[in-house]
């Protein structure tokens, strides 16, 4: 709740699914959805487009709220996958119709969420590609 937002507009809502018949139903959300399939909770972030005060920004918005979930899902020790969802449109609308959304709420990502096997847990190697910083201009 505390990720940055065009002019704090926070479009986000968040259904944290424990069910494991409806968690079921979310892993046939997209061929990429999977592993929701035997977690423990998935979470559906959603942007309300209701809010919107910044036109178009709802996805970044979700995308940094959707991020800083990651790292604080990360710092407790728990492992999850970031599913994603939008711009897909049949995506979109499997979740809309599986949770009876609003016309202004729109599934952004799902995170599935549980306990990382401890060969998941091993330090991973740094991705930092210094081609792709540029100081001043492209070249």
């Amino acid at each position: 709740m505390s990720a940055p937002s065009a002019g704090n507009q926070r479009p986000w809502d968040f259904i944290v699914v424990t069910d494991h018949e409806l968690i079921k139903r979310m892993s046939l959300t997209g061929p990429n959805s999977l592993p929701a399939k035997n977690a423990p909770v998935v979470i559906l972030i959603t942007g309300d487009t209701g809010r919107e005060r910044y036109k178009d920004y709802w996805p970044v918005d979700c995308a940094a709220a959707t991020e800083n979930m990651l790292l604080e899902i990360t710092r407790l020790g728990l492992g999850a996958v970031w599913l994603g969802v939008h711009p897909v449109v049949d995506r979109k609308e499997y979740l809309r119709n599986l949770f009876l959304l609003p016309s202004t709420v729109h599934p952004f990502a799902m995170i599935s969420l549980g306990y990382a096997e401890t060969d998941m847990k091993k330090e991973r190697e740094s991705r930092y590609d210094e081609s792709r910083v540029h100081y001043n201009h492209w070249e």
